[in-house]
């Protein structure tokens, strides 16, 4: 979840003119960058030896 203090801070950042497109690109990619650290936190992540072998799968 992003705080309004992130969302201020992001939107400062901005050029005077921008589109909603610009924006919404920005908001998903402090969205996912949030939720992946939370995720890091919580021990919720996998190894990398893990995702060697799911990647494996994949490409069978």
């Amino acid at each position: 979840m992003i705080t309004k203090a992130k969302l201020t801070e992001t939107l400062t950042q901005f050029p005077e003119e921008f589109t909603i497109d610009e924006l919404m690109d920005k908001l998903i990619l402090l969205d996912k960058i949030e939720r992946g650290n939370l995720e890091s936190e919580n021990q919720e992540t996998i190894s990398e030896g893990e995702l060697e072998i799911e990647m494996q799968k994949w490409f069978k």
